[in-house]
C-alpha cells in the first residue's frame, strides 16, 4: 500500500503531456465532425505524429503502454485483440469472428486484425475510450482506436530513416510527396522492419524464430474535382511475416521447440472516400475493401524429443485464414459552418465479411511404461463464414446557446450470419440491435468545459465451435447472445493559460448485460491441440473507475505529463458459473499509467524520459492466476540540426521482467499437471535511428 501511495505521489508532482503544447488547436477527426480535442464529449487519448516521431513508437502495440485503461493479448507476435476498460477479446476466436474495440485505420475497419497496425508516416492515434455504439457498432462495445495516417500535401516531400538496434535490427523507411498537379497531389510510404526477435531457441540454436518481418506500403492519392467535390483514395498492402516461437516450459525467455511456428499476416486494402460540399450540405461516400491472409501455427507441445525424453509427445496445429470485407458508407450532414444553432447527419452502411479457415493438427503421444506404443493422430477441419450488417445511422446537435449543447445520436443494425464447416456444423445467426448516445456539454468559460454522457454500445451473438466433444459444459456453451454495455460519463476539462497546464478528468460506470464470458477447457490433456476457448453469457458486469490526464509546460524548456486510469470491474449474477460472482474480470488491471518528461537541453538537443505501468490482473476468467505489476522505462536522446534527425532510444531501460498473458493447463507428460504458462514482454533493447529530409 505504501508502495502505491509513494508511486501515486511522484506522479502527481511530475505532470506532463504526450500532447501539443497548444491544447486548443489540436484536432480530433476520428468522429463524424473535426472537432477539437478539448470539445470531444468522450474520453479520449490522442497520440500526435510529433509523439510517435520522437518516442520512436514502430507499432501502435507500443503505443498502448502510454494509454491507462488500454490492453491487449499479446498472441505469438503483434497484438490484434485490445481491451478498453476491461472489455475485449483475447485468444482467436473459436466461431463467430467478434470484436469489441472497433480499430479504423483510415475508416478501413481492421477490428480484429490490428497486428499490421505499423506507425510509419501517420499523421495522429485516437483511442476512444467507452462504446461508440452510434459511432461504428457492432465492433466498438468497449471504444474505438482510430488511425490516420499522413494525407498527401501541396509541396514536395520526401525522407528517409534507417535505424539499427540489438537483436540484430534493421530497419528502413522512405517517403515521397508529389504534387501531380495544382488539383492532385499524392504520397507513397515504404517501411521495412527487420530484427530476431527476443527469444532463443536452444534446441535449434537460433536466435531468429520469434524474428519479425515485416513490411508497409502505403499510396495516397487526393484530387480536389474542383471547388465543390474531392475524391481521396488510399491502396495499402501490409506484410508482416513473422515467426512466432514463444511460449516456454519454464517461463524464460529461451525457448525448446523443434518445430517453430508462423503468425503472419498479409493484408491488402483499399479505401476511397468522395465528398461534395455545398453552402448547406456535406455528400459523403466511403467505400472500403479489404483482403488479409493469416497463418497462424505452432508447436503445441513447447519442446523436442530431448526435452520430453523418455515420452513420446509432439503437436503442432496450422490454421490458414482468409478473410474479405467490404464496406459502403452514405453519409449527409449539415454544413456546421453556418451560424446555426442545429446540425445533424443522416447515414446508411452495408459491411460485409467472409472468411475462410482451414486448420491442420498432428501429433503423437507414447508412454514407454504403459505397455501401448505411441498414439498418433491427424486431423483437418475447414469452415466458411459470412456475414452481412446493415446500420441506419444519425446524430443531432442543437445549442441552446453559446454554452450549452445538446447531443443525440442512434444506430440500429440488422446483422445476419452464414456460418458451416467440415465436421456438418451449421449455424445461421441474426440480431437487431440498437446503439446510441446522448450527451450535455457546457462551456463554463473559454478555457474549461463540463460534459454529461449516456451511450449504449453492442455486440453481436454468436456460436462455439468443438461442441462435438461428450461433456456437459461444452454442450451448453453451443451458442450466446446479444451483449449490450450502457455507459455513464461525467468529464470535465481546464486549461490555464498562465500555468500552461491542461486538466482533462472523466469519470466513468459501465453497466454490462448479457457479458460475455470467455472461458476455455482442454478436453484431452494428453492433447494441447483440443484446448477450446468458450463464450458463454454471464448476467451482468459492471466496470467502472476514473481517467485523468495533466499535461504542463513547466518552463520553455521543460514539459511533462501525466496519463492515469483507475479500473474496477465485477462480474455478476452468473449463474452457471456461481465461483466467478464478485471476482474482477480479466486483462483488467485496477490502475495504469504513463509519466514523462521532455528536456530541450540546447537548440539542438532534447531528452525524453517515461514511465509506463499497470497493477496486476486475472489472466483468464478459467482460473484465478494473476500477472505481477510493473513499471518500465523508456528513454530517447535526441539530436537535430536541418534535414537531420538523429534518436538514441532505449526500451524497458531496467531489463523488467514482466508478463503479459498467461495458460493454465497441463502440458508436460506423464501427469499432465495444471501449470501457469506465462508470455513475458520484450527485455530491454535499444537502437538509433537517423532520418533525413531532403
Amino acid at each position: 500500500m505504501l508502495k502505491r501511495i509513494f508511486l501515486f505521489s511522484f506522479l502527481f508532482f511530475f505532470q506532463f503531456s504526450i500532447q501539443s503544447k497548444v491544447i486548443e488547436e489540436i484536432v480530433v477527426i476520428g468522429d463524424w465532425r473535426d472537432t477539437t480535442l478539448k470539445d470531444a464529449d468522450s474520453s479520449l487519448v490522442l497520440i500526435t505524429d510529433e509523439d510517435i516521431r520522437k518516442n520512436q513508437y514502430k507499432h501502435f502495440e507500443e503505443i498502448t503502454y502510454s494509454v491507462p485503461n488500454l490492453n491487449f493479448a499479446a498472441s505469438d507476435s503483434r497484438p490484434r485483440y485490445f481491451q478498453i476498460r476491461g472489455i475485449g477479446e483475447r485468444s482467436g476466436y473459436e466461431g463467430t469472428p467478434n470484436s469489441s474495440v472497433g480499430f479504423l485505420i483510415d475508416d478501413i475497419d481492421f477490428s480484429g486484425q490490428g497486428g499490421i497496425a505499423s506507425t510509419y508516416d501517420i499523421d495522429q492515434v485516437e483511442v476512444y475510450r467507452g462504446p461508440q455504439g452510434s459511432r461504428m457498432g457492432a465492433n466498438a462495445l468497449a471504444g474505438m482506436v482510430y488511425i490516420k495516417t499522413k494525407d498527401p500535401e501541396s509541396f514536395f516531400d520526401a525522407s528517409g530513416v534507417i535505424t539499427y538496434g540489438d537483436y540484430g535490427r534493421r530497419d528502413l523507411g522512405a517517403l515521397i510527396n508529389i504534387p501531380l498537379s495544382e488539383t492532385i497531389r499524392s504520397r507513397l510510404s515504404i517501411k521495412r522492419e527487420d530484427f530476431d526477435g527476443f527469444r532463443k531457441n536452444l534446441f535449434l540454436g537460433r536466435s531468429d524464430t520469434s524474428r519479425k518481418d515485416e513490411e508497409s506500403i502505403r499510396f495516397k492519392t487526393k484530387w480536389s474535382i474542383n471547388t465543390n467535390s474531392s475524391l481521396d483514395l488510399v491502396y495499402f498492402n501490409n506484410n508482416f511475416n513473422d515467426p512466432a516461437d514463444i511460449w516456454t516450459i519454464d517461463n524464460s525467455l529461451n525457448t525448446l521447440s523443434d518445430r517453430p511456428g508462423m503468425d503472419s499476416q498479409d493484408s491488402r486494402a483499399l479505401g476511397i472516400n468522395y465528398q461534395y460540399e455545398n453552402t448547406f450540405n456535406t455528400f459523403k461516400v466511403l467505400y472500403s475493401k479489404t483482403d488479409t491472409d493469416v497463418v497462424f501455427s505452432y508447436d503445441a507441445d513447447w519442446g523436442n524429443t530431448a526435452s520430453h525424453d523418455p515420452y513420446v509427445y509432439d503437436y503442432f496445429s496450422e490454421t490458414i485464414r482468409d478473410r474479405e470485407t467490404s464496406n459502403l458508407e452514405f453519409r449527409i450532414l449539415s454544413n456546421s459552418s453556418l451560424d446555426r444553432r442545429f446540425n445533424w447527419i443522416l447515414g446508411f452502411s452495408l459491411y460485409e465479411v467472409d472468411e475462410s479457415n482451414n486448420k491442420k493438427d498432428d501429433g503423437a503421444y507414447g508412454d514407454p511404461f504403459d505397455g501401448y506404443g505411441t498414439f498418433y493422430s491427424e486431423s483437418f477441419f475447414s469452415s466458411n463464414y459470412s456475414s452481412e450488417s446493415k446500420s441506419l445511422f444519425g446524430n443531432i446537435d442543437y445549442s441552446f446557446n453559446e454554452k450549452v449543447t445538446l447531443s443525440i445520436g442512434m444506430r440500429r443494425e440488422d446483422w445476419n450470419a452464414d456460418y458451416y464447416d467440415s465436421n456438418k456444423e451449421l449455424f445461421l445467426p441474426d440480431d437487431l440491435m440498437n446503439g446510441g448516445k446522448i450527451s450535455l456539454t457546457n462551456k463554463l468559460t473559454r478555457d474549461s468545459r463540463t460534459y454529461l454522457s449516456i451511450a449504449k454500445g453492442y455486440k453481436q451473438g454468436g456460436f462455439n465451435l468443438g461442441t462435438g466433444f461428450n461433456n456437459s459444459n461444452l454442450v451448453r456453451a453451443i451458442s450466446f447472445f446479444p451483449e449490450y454495455l450502457t455507459n455513464y460519463e461525467f468529464g470535465f476539462n481546464r486549461y490555464f493559460k498562465s500555468q500552461e497546464t491542461y486538466i482533462d478528468l472523466v469519470l466513468f460506470y459501465s453497466d454490462r448485460k448479457d457479458q460475455q464470458v470467455l472461458s476455455s477447457i482442454q478436453v484431452d490433456p494428453q492433447d494441447p491441440n483440443t484446448f477450446l476457448f468458450l463464450t458463454s453469457n454471464a448476467a451482468e458486469g459492471v466496470n467502472y473507475g476514473a481517467e485523468v490526464s495533466i499535461n504542463s509546460d513547466i518552463s520553455d524548456t521543460l514539459n511533462a505529463y501525466l496519463n492515469l486510469g483507475l479500473l474496477k470491474t465485477e462480474i455478476r449474477n452468473y449463474s452457471s458459473r456461481p465461483d466467478l460472482e464478485g471476482r474482477e474480470q480479466a486483462h483488467a488491471p485496477s490502475y495504469s499509467f504513463s509519466v514523462g518528461l521532455g528536456w530541450e537541453i540546447s537548440n539542438n538537443l532534447e531528452l525524453l524520459i517515461n514511465l509506463s505501468g499497470k497493477n496486476d490482473f486475472y489472466y483468464s476468467d478459467s482460473h484465478d492466476n494473476t500477472s505481477d505489476d510493473y513499471i518500465l522505462t523508456n528513454i530517447n536522446f535526441i539530436y537535430e540540426e536541418d534535414n537531420i534527425n538523429l534518436n538514441f532510444w532505449v526500451r524497458n531501460l531496467f531489463d523488467k521482467y514482466y508478463s503479459l498473458r498467461g495458460f493454465y493447463f497441463g502440458n508436460e507428460p506423464p501427469n499432465f499437471e495444471d501449470t501457469l504458462y506465462e508470455r513475458h514482454g520484450d527485455p530491454r533493447n535499444y537502437g538509433i535511428s537517423l532520418t533525413y529530409n531532403f
